[in-house]
């Protein structure tokens, strides 16, 4: 039964490979044609047209260089530890209960449970999908584009 079964893997890979063979056999002798020369179309009005020398300038920062300038508080060009804690500072201390420092399972475990009471609008002990959608984190509207 073994040799069936290999028998049946080796001629199917035959196959396969024969088939991959002819197609690219075939892209080979039907080459893509090249595209049409464009066609400009001239305005022949009163305002001339007049041509740019190339592609405008970029000046706008990219993303990680944005992400680097809000990183950096004192703006020296360079980031140091205590500026890459800062933002994460006001997070922690509102888990941090009893302000050691530490952040211990329980002090976590609180605030989750705090959460769920919230959620858990009948007292059921479980969360209907509606009631976990209440959980949902607050999302900031984008600011619109300074255009």
């Amino acid at each position: 039964m073994l040799r069936f079964i290999a028998g049946v893997a080796s001629a199917l890979l035959l196959v396969t490979a024969g088939f991959f063979l002819w197609r690219s056999r075939a892209d080979a002798e039907n080459p893509v044609p090249p595209a049409p020369a464009a066609v400009s179309a001239a305005y022949e009005g009163p305002v001339a047209r007049t041509r740019a020398s190339g592609p405008p300038a970029a000046t706008e920062k990219s993303k990680e260089e944005k992400r680097f300038a809000r990183a950096d508080k004192d703006k020296n060009g360079r980031l140091t530890l205590d500026e890459l804690y800062q933002p994460r500072r006001k997070a922690f201390a509102k888990l941090d209960k009893n302000g050691d420092g530490r952040l211990a399972f329980e002090e976590w475990a609180a605030s989750t449970s705090e959460k769920f009471a919230k959620a858990d609008a009948d007292r059921s002990g479980w969360l209907t999908p509606r009631e976990y959608e209440t959980t949902k984190p607050k999302t900031r509207p984008k600011p619109k584009c300074k255009c």
